[in-house]
């Protein structure tokens, strides 16, 4: 699959006489009559169970249904997403609007099984401002061969957005606890001996933190793929390459990335990655990470974001900070991506959807400039003012969010909280600059932020080579655990040679293939490397 966003209102029955010429002065039109249309509730299935943000008493929503007459009821799973998902698909009951990951293999099947509307249709039948807040790359990017796009998708980027904006963040960062940190005399970290030594003096100096048992190094979670942190994170601090010689390599045996995944498991095989790191999960994780119990992490920032005002409201000393971590034998600066072009999930309209009109409208809404400023800033006059051009956040406002996320969704729920469509391009034309204890561990990603939206790859699992990605990537999920534990390095080394093994008789030269496919193609709609 291949679908971004900029400016709208809603439009009524008058849309078929529009012509281009008309359109501004119609929307104009349009957007003083919405509150006097008839209100209505969607449905919306949002496929993550974290997500807890409700509808109607926050600022946000309260004027987004005024604007619209669109309220919102939120379904979520309660447990695991697939089967939820899987449950609505298979009984036929899919909310009106749907938003899932765009690498979920139920997308390929609520498209092929004609459960929801191509976006485009509904663009051309009720609301062809849908053209408007868009962007032409990305839609050409979700149009699929039957020239239809299914799904939009949100915090979306292309290489021309890296380009034009200086302050979009990696959300990829090495993290240590300030304060051991400095007492331990903020050791160069970027080498394995270095890395190594830091986590044993942090360890010796501060065996317990607060009570408990200090944690030397923490990671994401571990899944049947493999782990983020050991994976993807650690390759890109290591600059490690997709491709050589214009075609995909395999990541996982890259020499540099293995020469430290060594270090790791030593550091494991001597109990400095303890056995919580393999079974914890993200709300274990993000519990210890309020308690400011691990020492070190390659984290996502954002995932920690509420934990770290936590720790800054009890002392600012004992925060989380973002520092040079593990780097290549030659000492390269890290290569951190951010979101591609797929960005990171799509937007659907089900065919079960009791007003498909009122849908496509009210998400063109949201995709909007006036629906963006509304998702990010909030209200003007009530959550920020505008001062010499630029958005700046009430004081009492600003104190909330930087205290307590909880309390300002509840409150205003700016900010993002309702992600869906997030336009990340968009906003960072009214971006406020962050404010601590956020602002260091966000612009220290600045210089290290690299377009790798080329390399996304898109298969559907019902194919043969579909078979192979997904078998490939359960083999690094169950390998990257067994080489972290291992007990030796030789240990290791066959652990490696067993992996290349399987992998190869899966089919690995069959996806390669696909991928160099997949790269070529992507980097023709992107523009890279044209000259």
């Amino acid at each position: 699959m291949k679908i971004k966003a900029k400016r709208l209102v809603s439009i009524g029955l008058i849309l078929s006489m529009l012509t281009a010429c008309g359109v501004s002065k119609v929307a104009e039109k349009k957007e003083e009559e919405k509150t006097q249309e008839e209100p209505i509730t969607l449905d919306w299935y949002i496929n993550y169970s974290w997500f807890v943000t409700g509808w109607g008493d926050n600022l946000v929503s309260k004027t987004i249904t005024e604007k619209t007459g669109v309220t919102l009821n939120f379904v979520t799973p309660m447990g695991n997403e697939s089967n939820k998902l899987d449950t609505l698909i298979d009984s036929d009951s899919l909310p009106d609007i749907v938003t899932l990951g765009w690498w979920e293999p139920q997308l390929q099947e609520m498209i092929n099984g004609d459960m929801v509307y191509p976006l485009n249709e509904l663009a051309d039948k009720y609301d062809p401002l849908f053209y408007e807040v868009t962007d032409e790359t990305i839609r050409n990017w979700y149009t699929l061969s039957d020239g239809n796009i299914y799904g939009y998708p949100n915090s979306a980027l292309t290489p021309r957005d890296l380009l034009e904006h200086d302050n979009i963040p990696s959300n990829q960062t090495f993290l240590v606890r300030k304060d051991i940190y400095e007492a331990i005399g903020s050791p160069d970290m970027t080498t394995p001996e270095g890395f190594y030594k830091a986590v044993v003096d942090a360890t010796e100096m501060f065996p317990e933190v607060d009570g408990n048992p200090l944690i030397p190094i923490g990671a994401h979670e571990f899944n049947e793929e493999g782990n983020t942190s050991f994976d993807q994170y650690l390759q890109n601090f290591l600059a490690v390459p997709y491709e050589e010689n214009g075609s995909r390599i395999d990541r996982n045996v890259d020499p540099e990335y293995l020469r430290w995944l060594k270090t790791f498991r030593k550091l494991t095989s001597e109990g400095y990655i303890v056995d919580d790191v393999f079974v914890d999960q993200r709300t274990q994780t993000s519990e210890k990470i309020s308690q400011g119990r691990y020492f070190c992490m390659l984290y996502q920032r954002t995932d920690m974001a509420d934990q770290e005002k936590i720790l800054f409201e009890k002392d600012p000393d004992k925060i989380y900070i973002a520092v040079d971590g593990p780097k290549n034998s030659k000492g390269d600066d890290p290569v951190l991506s951010v979101n591609g072009i797929s960005g990171w999930t799509l937007t659907l309209v089900s065919k079960n959807c009791k007003n498909p009109e009122k849908a496509i409208q009210f998400i063109d809404f949201l995709m909007s400039e006036e629906g963006q400023k509304l998702t990010y800033l909030g209200v003007e006059g009530q959550t920020y003012d505008m001062v010499d051009g630029q958005p700046v956040l009430k004081e009492e406002v600003a104190e909330v969010l930087n205290r307590d996320r909880k309390e300002y969704n509840k409150l205003y729920a700016a900010d993002d909280s309702y992600w869906m469509l997030q336009n990340l391009a968009m906003q960072a034309n009214w971006k406020i600059p962050p404010q601590e204890p956020l602002k260091q561990m966000e612009e220290w990603t600045y210089p290290y932020v690299h377009y790798t939206g080329q390399y996304d790859v898109n298969v559907s699992e019902d194919t043969k080579v579909g078979k192979i990605y997904a078998d490939s990537r359960e083999l690094w999920g169950d390998t990257i655990p067994q080489l972290l534990l291992a007990e030796s390095d030789q240990e290791f080394d066959e652990i490696v040679a067993d992996y290349i093994e399987q992998r190869d008789a899966l089919g690995w030269d069959i996806l390669i293939a696909e991928e160099n496919r997949q790269m070529k193609e992507n980097k023709k709609i992107l523009g890279i490397g044209r000259d």
